[in-house]
């Protein structure tokens, strides 16, 4: 296994066996999909961050953006940094850079 997969793995442990997930496990999470290129399974974890109600983190979305823009996938960069400023997260260079990037590239 690649050290995303394992990140991922240990993350779905932490979710099977109950332990208290906060903004941060899940943003770490995500960094780790976005790291292995895996941006279908970041979007994943943020949904299930989302359906949990956590209080989204401009680090946690940021992620997604960065996976997003990394796999060409623009639209749902823009959508989730919409999703940003709707939910009233603070907006920040990460999150905006990565999805201007992931509109250049298309």
């Amino acid at each position: 296994l690649g050290k995303w997969e394992k990140a991922l793995q240990l993350f779905r442990i932490m979710v099977q066996t109950k332990v208290e997930l906060n903004r941060l496990t899940f943003g770490a999470a995500i960094a780790a999909c976005d790291a292995g290129g895996e941006w279908e399974k970041a979007l994943q974890v943020f949904s299930m961050m989302v359906q949990m109600k956590l209080e989204l983190g401009a680090s946690a979305v940021s992620n997604a953006i960065i996976a997003c823009g990394i796999n060409s996938q623009w639209e749902r960069a823009l959508q989730l940094l919409f999703a940003m400023v709707s939910s009233k997260v603070e907006l920040n260079t990460t999150g905006c850079s990565a999805a201007i990037s992931a509109c250049e590239k298309g």
